[in-house]
């Protein structure tokens, strides 16, 4: 007997003008938050940089390439010529080998002391929090009354630091009128400040290390100081780059330090210790009254924060990948 199967109903033929299906608008609605709500959680960083960093940096661009007197206003463009006549002063060249010589007394001992301490502070210790909160409070003392504290320790006559040296049998420095000592009383002002605020980063870095690396290197017969170099020092390498950067960028700024090392604030008598953010504020409201000379010097210095960050990062991220390497492939063809 044969079955035979129901007759199949005719498929219905698709009309031309047949209208597609209409997307929901909660649907709509879900796509448009997947792709846009990410740029609108980080838009509101970038339009405070829009408005407190690009805008003003545009802006001393402008300036810099007009005759701008601080009290009369714009006047005709000139272009170049304010960085011919900045470039042209002695005191520029003085205060960029200041503000460099500065900076390097202060950057390289301070991220060494911050990653010392730093590993202090994550052994254990009793009082944990009392000493991790101790290393934050120059931190929260306000540059001028750091720098009149330090103006005091490092006075020429009858200051604590020439005290100390006169009981070891030392002669005095002339802490204010050499280029080098007064270099080195204004660095150990910023080191005061800043090493406790680098310590807690290195600190919550170094807390970040999973601890079975350690608990590998005790079990291998590693001691301490082993452990700080093989394990430490390697994981903390992207926050060593971060921190060498930053302080990049805060070092060739410093004004506050310097500014408040004597009571004139001028940089010294022969500029001893002017430095580029001092010399700024020299040439816009100091004598000189030239904001674009000043807008000059600004954007001058930007340059420079620009050139030596890129240079600290190529540096620090060469040093960073040079340990972490993968071992070479084995060429196909070679006999085992």
């Amino acid at each position: 007997m044969a079955v035979q199967s129901p007759p199949q109903a005719p498929r219905a033929k698709s009309s031309p003008d047949r209208r597609p299906t209409r997307i929901a608008f909660s649907q709509r609605l879900g796509r448009w938050d997947v792709k846009v709500s990410p740029y609108l959680y980080i838009s509101p960083f970038f339009i405070l940089f829009a408005i407190t960093g690009l805008f003003p940096l545009l802006y001393t661009g402008y300036i810099s390439v007009h005759q701008w007197h601080t009290l009369g206003g714009q006047g005709d463009f000139v272009g170049l010529e304010n960085f011919a006549a900045v470039l042209d002063q002695t005191s520029f060249w003085k205060a960029l080998r200041n503000t460099f010589s500065i900076f390097l007394l202060s950057s390289v001992p301070q991220v060494i002391a911050a990653i010392i301490i730093a590993a202090i502070l994550n052994a254990n210790l009793r009082a944990k929090t009392f000493w991790r909160m101790g290393v934050l409070l120059p931190y929260i003392v306000a540059p001028i009354a750091v720098g009149l504290i330090f103006g005091r320790i490092f006075a020429d006559q009858y200051g604590l630091a020439n005290g100390l040296l006169d009981l070891l049998g030392m002669g005095p420095i002339r802490w204010h009128s050499d280029v080098i000592p007064s270099h080195f009383a204004i660095a150990t002002m910023v080191n005061f400040r800043w090493t406790g605020y680098n310590t807690l980063i290195f600190l919550a870095a170094m807390q970040a290390i999973p601890s079975d690396l350690y608990e590998a290197a005790i079990i291998d017969g590693a001691g301490r100081l082993r452990q700080f170099f093989s394990i430490t020092i390697p994981q903390l390498r992207a926050t060593i780059i971060f921190v060498v950067i930053t302080s990049t960028i805060g070092g060739l700024q410093i004004f506050d330090e310097a500014r408040a090392f004597d009571t004139q604030g001028t940089g010294g008598a022969d500029k001893q210790w002017l430095t580029l953010t001092m010399y700024i504020h020299e040439l816009g409201w100091g004598n000189q009254l030239n904001f674009g000379r000043a807008a000059a010097v600004a954007w001058l210095l930007f340059l420079i924060i620009v050139v030596i960050g890129i240079i600290n990062f190529f540096i620090t991220s060469k040093i960073s990948t040079s340990g972490s390497r993968t071992p070479k492939k084995v060429k196909k063809g070679v006999k085992r």
